[in-house]
């Protein structure tokens, strides 16, 4: 399904080589003031060939909202935005459609669909397609500011890398795949403060649930990890458990990540991701050939990332945004 959420629902839609991409949100409450050039500082984020190490495909991402505004506010009917594909080269991707590419949705796209699906550019498996998440997490981000009870300080997300190809340090992680011409992964983790008490529905939507759920929406993503992740398993009970220490929900420590029992506890919701390499390496590969029956040895054209981990945080910080605005609006409906 292209859909996610159960109020604030997100919908996508189009290819990587096709004439758009977009989104549409249903669930929008209404009054939200916004208008197309609040999209541009999260999309800018996103955007590639603005770092060493990522795609050269220079899209310009200028949102076109089509519906769900009116006046410069939300009407609470849904809201579609699309961006235009104007830098494709779908010629790279006729020539090697007899060879599907290690690592991409090729094969087994190809096996599902009967050979209907658009394989040009990875077509509605591609991460061009994370550039409606991002417009989905501009709005979510916008809700949350406004559910923010008055007086207070508003649910907000932040991710940041943490490793590139091993490395602490990111810029080094970039400059020794570019010297091994070879593609590379990374860690990323995200942050988010003032989430109130409360939020999630055990069992199968269980705030972490959700988020895993969403956070896998994200081509590349590997695992995920809450708190002190796996390394809880190595731990003693007594170190692992976070001592209350207020009415509020504050405690000692946060190895549980802000989520105890698949509910927020009011302290910082702490995840880390793992993004693997970018699967279009610049190095040769085998694969194998379905029009000779051979495996053989080739290389993937077209633009690729050297590490599409670089572009992934504003992506993070999205999804999770769009996740808890659904929560928020779950609770209150309760209310």
């Amino acid at each position: 399904m292209n859909s996610f959420g159960r109020i604030f629902r997100v919908s996508i839609f189009g290819e990587s080589h096709g004439a758009v991409v977009g989104v549409v949100l249903d669930g929008c409450i209404p009054g939200i003031a916004i208008s197309e050039a609040d999209f541009m500082l999260d999309l800018d984020r996103r955007r590639g060939g603005t770092r060493e190490g990522t795609t050269p495909r220079m899209e310009a991402d200028q949102p076109e909202i089509l519906s769900g505004v009116f006046k410069g506010t939300t009407t609470g009917a849904p809201l579609m935005i699309q961006f235009r594909n104007t830098s494709v080269r779908s010629e790279d991707y006729d020539s090697q459609r007899a060879i599907p590419r290690p690592g991409h949705a090729d094969f087994v796209a190809g096996k599902k669909f009967g050979g209907f699906e658009d394989y040009r550019g990875g077509g509605h498996f591609s991460g061009r397609l994370t550039v409606c998440l991002v417009a989905a997490g501009v709005v979510a981000k916008k809700i949350l500011q406004a559910l923010a009870p008055e007086g207070s300080t508003p649910i907000s997300s932040e991710a940041v890398i943490k490793t590139i190809g091993g490395e602490s340090n990111p810029e080094k992680g970039i400059a020794e795949a570019v010297k091994a011409q070879d593609s590379v992964g990374g860690i990323i983790e995200c942050t988010t403060h003032h989430v109130p008490l409360g939020l999630g529905e055990p069992f199968f939507d269980s705030a972490e649930s959700l988020i895993s759920h969403a956070v896998f929406s994200i081509p590349a993503i590997r695992g995920i990890e809450f708190g002190t992740g796996f390394a809880a398993a190595s731990m003693k009970g007594s170190l692992h458990n976070d001592a209350l220490m207020d009415e509020t929900g504050q405690t000692s420590s946060n190895h549980s990540g802000g989520i105890v029992g698949g509910l927020t506890n009011g302290n910082p919701l702490v995840f880390r991701v793992a993004v693997k390499p970018t699967s279009s390496t610049p190095q040769t590969q085998e694969s194998y050939n379905m029009e000779t029956g051979n495996v053989e040895s080739f290389k993937v054209k077209g633009r690729h990332d050297l590490c599409i981990a670089l572009r992934v945080p504003v992506v993070l910080e999205a999804v999770t945004s769009a996740v808890l605005v659904d929560l928020l609006l779950l609770q209150h409906n309760k209310g």
